[in-house]
């Protein structure tokens, strides 16, 4: 049961490029505010009137789902600029504002499962030129993504860090969260974007993933919408898979899609349960406080991110991250 064909020499190291320029970007723009600006504000402008005066462009723009997803996306970057670098920083739009547009991200793909499951029975194109197959795995990644809703507590402990990038932290969003989105994630992609999904999917995901665990800790959700902007707007720009060394696709295997499906459901699952132990364990309320403050993920997140914390009257400054 394979999950993608087509790999060659060239596909891999092509796949290793995309690699490095997302994690490049992603990470010099973490430390720029200027260039920030230039990618994420200036860029995106360009690129559209490029597209609309037909210079660019790529068969995925002429669906509605991806400038709905570029836009959220876009604008999950900016609400995190603001939080980043202004006073509202210091406010309750710094809570309220990440939490929302997450879930509103995380919802507008579910409701794309249900859409797959209920239109596409058999192997079709869908507008926007992806080929795509409808099953049972529809339904159980869209369980899925809605306790990746559920599951997001803490977000009233969301900070800057004190450092130069002035990164946007979560410290509350562990390691557990972070792989069941993920796993969630890609297989929303595979079943909804197939076509793309080796790199709107697997690709993108590697790479908030590595910017997390080997750049940055405690900062996945900046890390992933400043991927996520970044590539949705170079797939509306340019048809990039119609290069050879971009031609991996997934296998359409039904048993490949109900185990990517089932994975995460199950994952998500363990997650939500978790979640309600340390509620009960630890008597905590996930809408009014963070609850994970008791992992080592959460402490070194706060250690990597220059932001005290205390343990029995004593800072936390022997962790390493």
């Amino acid at each position: 049961m394979g999950v993608f064909e087509g790999f060659s020499m060239g596909s891999i190291v092509a796949f290793v490029l995309f690699l490095a320029v997302m994690l490049g970007v992603n990470e010099v723009t973490r430390r720029s505010k200027s260039l920030s600006i230039l990618v994420y504000c200036v860029l995106p402008v360009v690129l559209a009137g490029l597209v609309f005066s037909g210079v660019l462009g790529s068969p995925t723009g002429k669906t509605w789902f991806a400038w709905v997803k570029v836009v959220s996306a876009l604008a999950g970057v900016y609400g995190f600029m603001l939080i980043r670098f202004t006073k509202l920083g210091k406010s309750r739009f710094a809570a309220i504002f990440p939490v929302t547009i997450l879930a509103l991200n995380i919802a507008e793909a579910v409701y794309r499962e249900f859409q797959v499951f209920a239109t596409y029975k058999t192997l079709e194109v869908d507008p926007g030129g992806v080929l795509v197959l409808g099953g049972t795995w529809n339904i159980l990644n869209a369980i899925a993504g809605i306790l990746c809703i559920v599951t997001l507590t803490g977000f009233i402990g969301i900070k800057v860090s004190k450092d130069k990038s002035r990164d946007m932290v979560w410290p509350d969003m562990t390691w557990m969260y972070i792989i069941g989105y993920t796993l969630w994630n890609f297989a929303y992609v595979y079943n909804c974007i197939s076509t793309r999904s080796m790199y709107a999917g697997f690709g993108i995901l590697s790479a908030a993933l590595i910017a997390e665990f080997v750049f940055k800790r405690g900062v996945w959700l900046q890390h992933r919408a400043q991927i996520l902007s970044f590539y949705a707007m170079f797939s509306l720009s340019v048809d990039f898979q119609q290069s050879k060394y971009f031609q991996v696709l997934p296998t359409y295997s039904e048993g490949a899609l109900m185990t990517i499906s089932t994975i995460s459901f199950l994952f998500n699952v363990g997650v939500f349960a978790y979640m309600i132990y340390t509620i009960i364990k630890y008597k905590k309320n996930p809408l009014k406080e963070e609850i994970y403050t008791h992992t080592n993920y959460y402490k070194k997140s706060l250690i990597a991110n220059n932001l005290e914390t205390k343990s029995q009257g004593k800072p936390l400054k022997s962790y390493t991250a």
